[in-house]
């Protein structure tokens, strides 16, 4: 039988290496997870524009390698989504972690992949026409309603050919 002490010695030699390995990787996993703000100069790598003054309409993307990207709407983000090979050759979908977008009535921003975004409505984004986001059905039929939009779609239904609808 193996005396209580040699027991209470392994298992403290178990806690240091959890903390010492397992715990930081915890950690960055974690952060690649929640979103960023960007920063004064970040650019949308899709259509130009700085991102920051669009604040209502940031949406962005975080690779696994830790890059985070961000654009001026979910059009864009969209378009760098389904074209990654012509915005960032060297990205592989894959590999993208999150994806964040601003939720149009409070302004937070929510999870894309569960996201409902309304198609055709009134309201202009910073670069024309564009997919709005929402947190809820409720609250996408209730803007669907109030702005003439003509449909809601979940993240993994928007197309190129929905994109192009857009334009």
């Amino acid at each position: 039988m193996v005396p209580t002490v040699i027991w209470i010695g392994v298992l403290l030699l178990l806690a240091v290496v959890f903390v010492v390995v397992a715990a930081p990787i915890i950690t960055i996993a974690r952060d690649l997870e929640m979103p960023l703000s960007p920063g004064k100069t970040d650019r949308c790598p899709v259509c130009g524009m700085l991102v920051a003054p669009h604040h209502d309409w940031i949406s962005q993307v975080r690779h696994g390698d830790g890059t985070t990207v961000f654009f001026a709407g979910c059009k864009d983000l969209f378009k760098y989504l389904l074209s990654l090979d012509r915005y960032a050759p060297v990205k592989d979908r894959r590999n993208v972690v999150s994806v964040f977008v601003t939720n149009y009535y409070d302004g937070e921003v929510i999870a894309a992949r569960t996201a409902l975004f309304v198609v055709g409505s009134n309201v202009m984004g910073p670069t024309g026409h564009e997919l709005v986001p929402h947190r809820s059905y409720v609250a996408a039929e209730d803007f669907t309603r109030d702005h003439d939009g003509r449909r809601i779609l979940r993240f993994d239904e928007v197309s190129e050919a929905i994109l192009h609808e857009l334009m």
